[in-house]
Order: C-alpha cells, then structure tokens, then sequence
C-alpha cells in the first residue's frame, strides 16, 4: 500500500516533502487571483467602492491601479531577481512580498462606497505582493525538482492552484449570493468577508513552503565578493543578466514566443464574461463557467505533467496551442449558453498545462545559481502579456464592428508564438543551463 502510494505521488511530481510544501504555494495564492483579481473585487469596486462615480470612471480607474502595480514590478522585479541571487535570500523576499500582499488584502475588508481611492490603492499593494512572490516561488522550482521532475511538479502546482482558487471562490460566492444564510448583513458585507478569507486563505496554506524548502545557498559569480553591499552585487548582477541573455538565445526565444501565446490565453481569459454577457448569456452561466474552469483544470494540469514526460513539454504546449486556436474559432460562432460552457470546458482542459508546461521547460533552460534573476525576466514576459491581446480585441471591435471577429483575431496570438516555439532548441539550451552550471561550480 505505501509503494502503491509512493508510486501515484511521484507520478502526480508529489512524492516528498519539499515538492508538495513548494506546490502548496499555487494553493495558497490562487485564492487571491480567483475571488480579487478576477471574480468578486472588480464587481465591488465598480458597485460599492466608486459607486459614486460614473460606471465609465469607475472602469477607467480600475484599469489604472492595474496598469501601475504591472508597471511597478516591471521595473522592480529584473533588480529583486538579481539581489534575491547575490545575497541567497529568495525565500525572505518572497515573505516580505507575501506579507506585503496578505496585508493588503486584508484591508481591503475596510472598503466600503465611496472608498474608491482605499480600494485603488489596496489592489496595486496587493497585486505588487503577489507578484513580488511569483519571482521567488518560481525561481525556487529549480532547487527542489530534479531535471526529470520539474514538468510534473510545475503542473502539480497548477493543479494545486486550481483547486483552492475554485474551493474558496466556491464558499465566497455561496456567502455573496446567500448572505443571510451566513449570517452576513448583504452582499457587500459577504463581500468584504471574503477578502479576508483569501488573506488568510494565503497566509496559511503558504506556512509549508517556508517550513519544508531549503533556501537555495548563495553563489558568489567571478568579480564578486561576499564583502560587496547587497545593492551593489544586485546592480553588478543585472548588467551581467542583461549582457548574457544573449548567451541563452533558447530560453530568451521560449521568453517571445511564451509572451505572444500567453497574452492571447490571458486575453480570451479576460475577455470571456464580457464577450458572453454581450451574447446575453446570464451571470448565473458566466460564474458557473469561471468555477468550472477551476474544478476542471485539477486533473488535466496533472494529465499534461504526465503527458510532457511521455512526448516533452514542448509538443505538450503545441497540443494546448491547438486547442485555444480552436476555441478562437468555435467562440466566433458561439451563440448560446451551452456552447459557452464546451468553451470553458475546452479552456479548462488547456489552460494550466500550458502555462506550467511553459514555466519549467523555461526553468529546464536557465542555469540554477541564476535562477531569480532569469525568473524576473519571466515575471515582465508574463506581465507585458496582458497588453497586446486586448488592445488588438477592442481595435478589431473598433474597425469590423463585430465582436465575433474580436474573438477570432486572438487565434493570431497562438498562430505566431506556436511558430516560434517550433525555433525553440530545447536539447541546445538545457546544454547551455548544464555547461553555465558545471563552470560556475569549478570556478568556485
């Protein structure tokens, strides 16, 4: 029974300690993402916290606390990468950040109407928090998966990830929609409960990857000394960064083609709920399709782990391509609820895989002593995704008048970097991640 049990772990990337308390962390901070960032926050900001304000200000100063907690972190994150290296302190910064984000959302229990500008501000903290946290969780995954493993405890995670964002999004609905039930005066008073159940949601189910994972050991690069301030070995680390991207031209190229696919999944995404109410499919449907999303994508996050072991990661991610292509096409003539949950079911069959397949073949193709800085360069990669796709969406919207054709032009988006993934040589630079490796080790 135990060898029966061991075996499953270890297929699911699970089998010891430090791999479950790492991918816990997906856990921890997909509450945040589900109930904040996508499925009750912006609903309460636009209703209750700019109330007061015509819906188009509303939207528009929403838009900007966004743009400037991604603006923030792209500028911060290539420095932190290369100070959470220099000075070995990835798993401090990343409960700084944690902190900083669990904080945040917590306070966002004192928002009530009128409030828009305490709402601004605690959503560009927050979402600065999480993440700051990304960088450093990420660039832990190197250290704690073998070469062999990091594909499936990257889709564990994910799968982890949907699960307790779908769990508690589930008990925040229930409570929004049910409010007298839980004993909560209305919607907006559930609401507010609700963001402070993911701050502690977050806090909690973070507490195994500071007890179980190693802090990675500092690894002083040729030049520099342990006498060096942490900001000066930070500053030199990050000129050396910038310069040798162009020594890893495999993982920079996996970087493009990660940044045109990724901002077509995040837009379709984004602009699903808006496109099907447009359709007039009802809220009831929409939030449904959100949940189910979560709940599907558990077992086929870890479907695509073990599928990347049998035919690699990259045609696994050239198989999820596929299928978003064909959902840009099947959403161009989706007319009725029922094709908009085949959608979500679709979406939800890819969306994980792709994204955790990405992660650790890029992971697979940086050297490990450098992992935070190459991670913060995937944090501004994943960010700057978020821009392009729906700015090509509402310009064609604008130009054809149609939001049909919006919905088919995103197909461009995984067209384009599944045509650059097919450049990616990954044997070539997971070599190079090997030979920057064995060097650094002989010349310390």
């Amino acid at each position: 029974m135990q060898a029966n049990r061991s075996t499953f772990l270890q297929r699911l990337g699970l089998d010891r300690p430090e791999l479950r308390a790492w991918a816990m962390y997906d856990l921890a901070n997909s509450a945040f993402v589900t109930t904040v960032v996508v499925a009750v926050f912006p609903i309460y900001f636009s209703s209750v916290a700019a109330a007061d304000l015509p819906p188009a200000t509303a939207t528009t100063r929403f838009a900007t606390a966004t743009a400037i907690a991604l603006a923030i972190m792209a500028v911060l994150a290539p420095l932190l990468g290369a100070l959470a290296d220099f000075a070995a302190i990835k798993k401090k910064l990343l409960a700084a950040f944690l902190f900083l984000g669990v904080g945040a959302t917590s306070g966002m229990f004192f928002i009530h109407r009128g409030d828009w500008m305490l709402g601004a501000g605690l959503f560009i903290l927050a979402n600065i928090g999480i993440a700051g946290t990304f960088i450093f969780y990420d660039a832990l995954l190197p250290h704690v998966a073998r070469p062999d493993e990091m594909d499936r405890v990257s889709s564990a995670g994910y799968a982890l990830g949907y699960l307790g964002g779908g769990v508690l999004l589930a008990v925040n609905l229930a409570w929004i929609q049910f409010p007298a039930a839980f004993g909560m005066a209305d919607s907006a008073a559930a609401s507010r409960w609700a963001f402070l159940s993911v701050a502690v949601w977050w806090l909690l189910f973070s507490v195994p990857l500071f007890r179980r994972v190693p802090e990675p050991p500092r690894a002083l690069a040729a030049g520099e000394s342990s006498d060096f301030s942490p900001v000066r070995g930070a500053l030199g680390r990050l000129r050396v960064t910038l310069r040798d991207l162009r020594a890893y031209p495999q993982a920079f190229l996996l970087l493009v083609a990660f940044l045109v696919y990724n901002d077509g999944i995040g837009t379709i995404g984004r602009m699903a709920a808006v496109y099907g109410t447009e359709l007039g499919i009802g809220q009831g449907v929409l939030i449904g399709a959100i949940l189910m999303v979560q709940f599907i994508g558990i077992p086929f996050a870890f479907l695509f782990g073990g599928l990347a072991s049998r035919i690699g990661a990259k045609r696994s991610i050239f198989l999820a391509l596929a299928v978003y292509a064909g959902v840009s096409v099947l959403g161009y003539y989706m007319k009725t609820a029922a094709h908009f949950i085949t959608l979500a079911v679709l979406v939800g069959m890819v969306q994980g895989g792709c994204q955790a397949l990405s992660r650790s073949l890029f992971a697979s193709m940086i050297p490990r002593h450098r992992s935070a800085e190459f991670f913060a360069f995937f944090a501004i990669f994943d960010k700057i995704a978020g821009i392009l796709g729906p700015a090509i969406f509402a310009g064609t919207l604008a130009l054809t008048g149609s939001s049909r054709n919006a919905i088919l032009a995103i197909i461009a988006f995984f067209v384009v970097g599944g045509g650059l993934l097919v450049f990616v040589n990954v044997p070539e630079g997971q070599r190079l991640a090997r030979q920057a490796e064995e060097a650094f080790s002989d010349a310390t």
